[in-house]
């Protein structure tokens, strides 16, 4: 039997809530199965919490707008990253504008155990010096915690020639391939071996005591992988041109502080990054960029509750793709004349804005520079209180989508397609619900949704928002949330 609980009587292999979902109408038996199989996977993977990981709620009345000032806080893909590159060099590297968020804890927890010296000074500065770093390879129960976990295997390598990487973990919104990486590694001159339980065994193969320069094609445009490939050139011999490499906001930061540690790199911001590795790197200090991913659910949080919100240092040249796809909901934003800073007036009438011939309009996820697949599941929140219908096609991760379950619960008027699409018509009336936050961005969607609705709602497992967002509860409560911690 598929299930144990909350069966529905004609239709015993589905969890009552999924099978009730209108998105599921029409649905074959067989798809109806994997549908089914994939949400609880997912939903149970992420009750899984640690034992020793507190168990809190949410606790949320809805109703009230969002109103106020509000600075994002760092990115939290971003000081990932650059934690792992503070272990290329035995000089201490300070960065500030570091979230205080669970992800960057268990990253932290990772370069000590490793050996790294390294201790928050003020409210958002961590300075790391690895010049202690021992042969001890990363503890598996911490990589399993994070899928960040990954980024330690380019500097590990560059630095010691080896390391034993045990598999990451991270949220569970489908398949996530280390294939790229693996590509990476061995066109610097790594040989790698896979454990049964899916880690890595890399050495520097060959004579030579570095990786050595090369052109690397990656197979698709991760983010990680090609982080994880800029460390591991940074100390090769020779020449590294990386191609189909990402360019997010992130990856130019991690670029940005490799420069400052002396590392000459091109092409920051391109699909083409060259590096000329060096000898030793040199310590630095950097600023992380805000969270653009927060910026993006902000900016829909005010625009579904009727506030008005300014958020300060925004950088509003990354948020282009996602002023074009937020205007096909009718969420508007404006730029401060200084252009740092961004607006969401109070008060929008929020319509769809349909393709030509009233055609219905669609937003996608795309590499960047385009709308990011983080936001998708905001815009469909977003989505159910703008009159009209809109396409919403996330193409990236084939489990991500299957939190609009809750939605329809709370009565949102959303058809699931297939793993990655949906169709949402709106503008719903929605109520509050008891809910369980399966990852970081459905988590943080459904607060938006919580936020806007009518009545009482309480999310549990927030500790996976906690692994995304700063505070947040806090930090809402200051622009008029009520929201509450419980446990």
């Amino acid at each position: 039997m598929l299930l144990q609980r909350g069966r529905r009587p004609d239709r015993p292999h589905l969890p009552y809530n999924v099978a009730a979902s209108r998105e599921f109408q029409g649905v074959g038996e067989s798809e109806e199965r994997q549908l089914a199989a994939a949400f609880l996977w997912s939903t149970n993977r992420a009750m899984d919490a640690p034992a020793h990981m507190p168990r809190s709620q949410f606790v949320i009345e809805g109703g009230r707008p969002i109103s106020g000032t509000l600075r994002a806080r760092g990115n939290k893909n971003a000081a990932l990253p650059l934690l792992a590159a503070a272990l290329l060099t035995d000089e201490e590297v300070a960065l500030r504008n570091v979230p205080r968020i669970r992800d960057v804890e268990a990253q932290i927890g990772l370069l000590r155990q490793l050996g790294a010296e390294v201790a928050f000074v003020g409210s958002d500065t961590v300075r790391v010096c690895a010049a202690g770093l021992g042969d001890d390879d990363p503890d598996p129960d911490l990589c399993r915690a994070i899928r960040a976990s990954i980024l330690l295997a380019g500097p590990l390598l560059a630095r010691r020639g080896r390391v034993n990487m045990p598999a990451p973990g991270g949220d569970v919104i489908g398949r996530r391939r280390l294939d790229t990486h693996l590509l990476a590694l061995e066109g610097l001159g790594a040989g790698i071996e896979l454990c049964p339980r899916g880690g890595l065994q890399c050495r520097i193969e060959g004579s030579g005591e570095r990786l050595r320069g090369a052109e690397i094609f990656l197979d698709e445009a991760s983010v990680t992988a090609t982080e994880n490939a800029v460390m591991a050139a940074s100390l090769a011999e020779g020449e590294t041109r990386i191609l189909n490499a990402a360019s997010e906001p992130h990856v130019q930061d991690l670029c940005r502080l490799l420069k400052a540690m002396g590392v000459p790199i091109e092409g920051v911001g391109t699909n083409l990054l060259v590096v000329r590795g060096v000898e030793r790197l040199g310590g630095a200090e950097f600023e992380i960029g805000p969270d653009y991913i927060e910026v993006g659910s902000l900016i829909t949080l005010a625009a579904v509750t009727g506030g008005e919100l300014r958020i300060p240092q925004a950088r509003p040249d990354e948020h282009r793709s996602t002023r074009l796809a937020f205007g096909r909901l009718g969420i508007d934003f404006q730029v401060s004349e200084d252009g740092r800073d961004l607006f969401v007036p109070g008060g929008q009438e929020l319509q769809v804005r349909t393709d030509l011939q009233g055609a219905i309009p669609k937003i996608e996820d795309a590499p960047w520079p385009g709308f990011p697949a983080d936001l998708t599941s905001i815009a469909v929140v977003g989505a159910t209180q703008s009159r009209g219908s809109v396409l919403i096609h996330e193409k990236l991760f084939e489990s991500r989508m299957f939190f609009v379950d809750r939605l329809v619960a709370m009565g949102a008027q959303i058809v699931l397609c297939d793993p990655h699409r949906v169709v949402v018509s709106g503008p719903s009336k929605l109520y509050g619900r008891d809910m369980v936050s399966p990852d970081i961005r459905a988590g943080m969607a459904m607060l938006i949704a919580a936020l806007c609705a009518e009545g009482r709602s309480v999310i549990d497992n927030v500790q996976q928002i906690d692994r995304g967002y700063e505070r947040i509860d806090e930090r809402l409560r200051s622009l008029g949330a009520d929201i509450e911690r419980v446990g």
